[in-house]
């Protein structure tokens, strides 16, 4: 496969940078290149300084319709709340790579910067804020005052996450930063929310919600945090002095009525809701309950003191508990739709702020967790409380209070959504839309078939409040949207027919997934037709928790307000974990933030910040202990200076399409000395062309002679910039940085690098040659790294030739890289034996290599100056006499692959190691493992499978390893003997 790169790389500097370098001429050139003006290592800190800045202030660009090769893409908002997460960092680098490297193709690129509310984050931030400071509540406040203080919590704080974004090198469109409730998007919340009111698919109705009731707020599913317990655990729960005990399950006895002397036990974990049960549900095939089939059977509420029905439904497990099951359907999902199906009325028994309802006198005003206690009491003493015994469960929590959450009854505003839903499937069906990766299309499918309406109300003041008033007359009221109360009046008035109404706003907000759901079209100015310059958007990026919660809706409300879809690619990225593949957790102290990997930190700065957030309430006693413990045992020395550009190439080098991805802080510094590597060998580079009098940028690949080893790493060079080409295009990051690394770290460095040492050393011909081969591979290496590293690929590059049009197909050379790949094998195999028996420079050695044939003669003879300076001996000669080797000539001996037998020969100061194997026992593990190697590939050859289904490629390359195999073999054999 060909490809031609056109290396745009001016494209990603500011315009004074670009015009200080297109200016240099020659003169300028030396000047750039000399090794004074690079430091002596690679420091991030210098590097990295200030460079943000200038990029952010690089002028926005507009788009126009008559414009081509435009790409469009916008941020997932991160929640205003505080700082930046790896999972940010991980989303932001990933985009931040795939706009860099449009702009390198030549596009214009639109990448539009913005943060998030986050309705219940923020409150709840604001909220602790005021009573740590004030020892007041929000309710102390006053609404309007309480909303003034987020404000001004939100413009002394909300610009950190900016900032971050900015030090990890995003290249954001800055000058269209956009905030979720600035007033281009709150016009378009309210227009979107009154349209769909308009067609039907908002209403209000009372249902079965996520309640929070230390928030006094509904809450999304996202928001929902699910704990197993295994039994009996203790929880602490706000609100509760005390810790409250789950994982029990509790046997409760109902009596029929009239017949007290039969009973039905049923199984519960929430015994504090039978105050709230409207009947007793069995399986219909449950033999246990048989008897009951045929007659209508009532049992006797020992609390409200009136009959409920024993019903028969399918949905019952019979393996819980007793089989029998206790329907509360106004604090439980599963019950609320089984009462629906046998047209049953709902008892509700808890308030939104947690307490028993008033009409349940015994009991009223007490916490939920407090009643548990009394009404367990009071059902012993009717003597029906059977049994408590250990119960494995799953208890959901609220992520932002860690409240156990309750399912209240209580009017909503709803979306309905499946006819949009149907919609969304059909787009990804007939691909209009793409995700990537293309699993996800199940679940996509799966979801969207069967999706329920979509509750957006929520009972906080820092929102969007939902634009709906109840509008009342005389004699009737009605619900009206409208964009303000102007426009709600005008429509009461003539929906009533009614001049005399009277008006109350809904004080609850809209769910953040509802605004941020808009986001496509809503920064482009809509309902103004000039989105459509922007919409549909090329890429959207997030991860793949949010599939659901964000991207559909987006689909849906893009396609129902728009008429297209908002973006024809989704990339799902995974979940960020810590190195054992846990998900991070301040609990579990394995939490790593961006600027710790950045900048470093100490293991005591790292516990202060846990301290912190333990005062703050976020953290427990008892999770502040484990916190220390997992940052003693993850961070003992706490975590070194990586830098930004490290961060990046390390969360680019996993399958950002994997479910999870565990990041390691040590791979992280690993790629920091990497990209030290590189700075080390511009170093050299630099050195080189000063000691040949030779300008940086003189000379050019096609007018010079080049070496076997200069197009050797050229063609590395075209291969490599294939595969980061096609790896770009198709979302395959990790395979990009991984040749990146291998091109660079031994391709480059620890190969090319070291054979041209000789001849720049010299000067003659062959130097100009390296010198240029040298600058050139830097050049477009980093060019190609810059997407994954922009601060050194761009500090670099200021003393590099610019980038070349670079043919691939011209320089690709695949023999010639086969046959490099023997000698670099002979080469290890001489230093491992070196290493092996402690062979060093003191004892002189030098290598006799003894071919096999007349081709691998040929093959030897033109390497032997390469295979010297890699093999770091003295001298690497090849013997062509004819004469039978004679192993006592030679201090060690063994074989190097199919070309070639080898000795090394030493001065009178070697001695061989008396510990560890001979050089005999080494030549007895070679041939072993050989042995084992052949074995394995005549399996494969004669399985019949493989020669049917294996291309003719394939095979023809399988039968070549095996007789390589078997000429070394031979060789080992013959030493033995």
């Amino acid at each position: 496969m060909q490809t031609f790169i056109k290396l745009n790389y001016y494209q990603l500097k500011l315009p004074c940078f670009i015009s200080k370098i297109r200016s240099l001429n020659s003169t300028s050139y030396r000047k750039y290149s000399s090794l004074n003006k690079i430091a002596q290592g690679y420091q991030p800190k210098d590097v990295e300084s200030n460079k943000y800045i200038k990029w952010s202030e690089k002028p926005s660009q507009t788009k126009t319709t008559t414009e081509k090769h435009w790409f469009t893409m916008i941020l997932p908002p991160p929640n205003v709340t505080g700082n930046l997460h790896l999972g940010h960092a991980l989303m932001a680098t990933i985009q931040d790579v795939i706009c860099r490297h449009k702009r390198q193709k030549g596009y214009q690129v639109q990448w539009i910067p913005g943060t998030d509310h986050a309705g219940i984050a923020t409150q709840v931030v604001v909220e602790k804020k005021i009573l740590k400071e004030r020892q007041l509540s929000r309710h102390d406040l006053g609404r309007e005052e309480f909303l003034n203080e987020v404000w001004k919590w939100k413009n002394e704080k909300g610009h950190s996450i900016v900032d971050d974004l900015k030090r990890l090198g995003c290249s954001l469109d800055w000058n269209n930063e956009y905030f979720t409730m600035d007033k281009k998007q709150s016009r378009a919340v309210n227009l979107a929310f009154v349209r769909l009111f308009n067609e039907g698919l908002i209403k209000r109705k009372k249902a079965l919600v996520n309640w929070s009731c230390s928030l006094e707020s509904a809450i999304s599913d996202i928001e929902v945090d699910s704990i197993e317990i295994s039994g009996p655990t203790e929880i602490k729960v706000p609100g509760y002095d005390k810790n409250i005990t789950f994982g029990q399950l509790y046997n409760l006895a109902y009596r029929l009525h009239g017949e007290e002397s039969q009973e039905i036990v049923v199984s519960t974990t929430r015994p504090e809701t039978i105050l709230g049960d409207i009947a007793v549900a069995v399986h219909p095939d449950d033999e246990r309950y048989s008897q009951y089939r045929e007659k209508q059977t009532f049992l006797w509420h020992p609390f409200r003191n009136q009959p409920i029905p024993l019903i028969f439904d399918s949905s019952v497990d019979r393996e819980f508990g007793t089989g029998a099951v206790k329907i509360t359907p106004a604090h439980d999902k599963n019950d609320f739709e089984l009462a629906k199906r046998h047209s049953l009325e709902s008892v509700s028994v808890i308030s939104e702020k947690g307490q028993i309802l008033p009409e349940f006198v015994h009991f009223s005003g007490l916490k939920r967790f407090e009643a548990r206690s009394k009404i367990l009491d009071s059902l012993a003493s009717q003597e029906l409380l059977r049994e408590i015994r250990p119960h494995s469960m799953s208890l959901p929590l609220c992520s932002r209070s860690k409240d156990v959450i309750e399912y209240i009854l209580r009017p909503q505003w709803f979306v309905h959504c499946q006819g949009m839903a149907n919609e969304a499937i059909q787009a990804v069906r007939d691909g209009r839309i793409q995700l990537h990766p293309k699993s996800f299309e199940n679940d996509w499918f799966r979801w969207l078939s069967d999706c329920h309406d979509w509750c957006i109300s929520r009972q906080l003041w820092w929102g969007h409040q939902i634009p709906a008033y109840l509008a009342k007359s005389k004699d009737s009221e009605l619900w009206i949207a409208a964009e303000s109360q102007e426009e709600a009046v005008e429509k009461a008035q003539k929906q009533l027919n009614s001049k005399n109404i009277s008006l109350e706003r809904d004080p609850d907000v809209l769910d953040t997934w509802f605004s941020s759901s808009l986001l496509p079209f809503s920064i482009f100015n809509w309902p103004s037709e000039e989105f459509r310059q922007s919409y549909p958007l090329d890429v959207m990026e997030t991860g793949h928790d949010i599939l659901f919660f964000w991207v559909a809706r987006m689909t849906m409300l893009g396609m129902k307000l728009t008429g297209d879809v908002p973006f024809r690619n989704v990339l799902l990225n995974g979940i960020v974990c810590d190195a054992h593949g846990r998900k991070m957790s301040k609990s579990l102290g394995n939490v790593v933030t961006p600027q710790q990997v950045i900048y470093g930190t100490s293991l005591k700065s790292m516990q202060d910040d846990a301290l912190q957030s333990h005062n703050s309430g976020v953290l427990g006693a008892d999770e502040l202990k484990k916190s220390f413990k997992g940052l003693q045992k993850m961070f003992p020395s706490g975590i070194p200076e990586c830098g930004t550009d490290a961060l990046r190439f390390t969360l680019c080098s996993h399958n950002i399409k994997s479910h999870f991805i565990n990041f390691d802080v040590a791979e992280c510094y690993t790629n920091k000395l990497f990209l030290n590597k590189i700075w080390q060998a511009t170093r050299y580079t630099l050195g080189a062309h000063e000691k040949v009098n030779m300008t940086v940028g003189e000379g050019s690949l096609e007018n010079l002679e080049l070496e076997l080893m200069d197009k050797w790493i050229l063609s590395r060079l075209a291969d490599t910039l294939e595969v980061c080409e096609n790896s770009l295009e198709n979302y395959n990051f990790h395979t990009a940085t991984a040749a990146l690394k291998n091109f660079f770290y031994t391709n480059f460095c620890d190969v090319y690098l070291e054979t041209t040492k000789p001849g720049i050393s010299d000067g003659g011909s062959k130097a100009k040659g390296h010198c240029v081969t040298l600058s050139t591979c830097l050049s477009l290496g980093l060019q190609a790294m810059s997407p994954f590293t922009p601060f050194i690929s761009e500090e670099l590059q200021q003393f590099l030739p610019k980038p070349i049009d670079f043919d691939s197909s011209l320089y690709k050379n695949s023999q010639l890289e086969t046959e490099v790949n023997e000698i670099l094998d002979i080469c290890q195999a001489i230093r491992q034996l070196k290493s092996r028996n402690k062979v060093s420079k003191k004892h002189s050695p030098k290598v006799h290599l003894f071919a096999q044939n007349k081709e691998a003669i040929n093959i030897l003879n033109k390497y032997l100056l390469e295979m010297k300076a890699l093999t770091l001996c003295n001298e690497v000669i090849l013997e062509t006499t004819s004469n039978p080797i004679s192993k006592e000539d030679y201090s060690l001996f063994s074989t190097a692959g199919h070309l070639c037998s080898f000795g090394i020969s030493t001065n009178s100061e070697f001695k061989l190691p008396q510990s560890g194997k001979s050089g005999k026992d080494l030549n007895n593990l070679k041939l072993e493992r050989l042995q084992k190697e052949l074995e394995k590939y005549l399996e494969r050859t004669s399985n019949e499978g493989f020669r049917k289904s294996a291309s003719e490629a394939v095979q023809k390359r399988n039968f070549e390893k095996i007789q390589q195999l078997e000429v070394e073999i031979k060789n080992i054999k013959a030493l033995q003997s």
